[in-house]
């Protein structure tokens, strides 16, 4: 039987949610190994004069305990 296990990351991308989503496997494989699945959580924009400036995702993250 295999463990899982969740951890939370936010990111972020000046292009898109996206991107932001994949900013967070791209953090999250520098670390952990077995990465089966992310769950994105919330999802927000940051707005200066009327444009969005960058675009943000909290994250959850699932992969295999060894």
């Amino acid at each position: 039987m295999s463990t899982v296990k969740v951890i939370e990351i936010i990111a972020s991308s000046e292009k898109s949610f996206d991107e932001a989503t994949r900013n967070v496997l791209v953090e999250a494989s520098k670390t952990v190994k077995n990465i089966k699945s992310i769950y994105v959580k919330e999802m927000k924009a940051k707005v200066e004069n009327n444009k969005i400036t960058s675009f943000r995702v909290n994250a959850k993250v699932s992969f295999i305990v060894d």
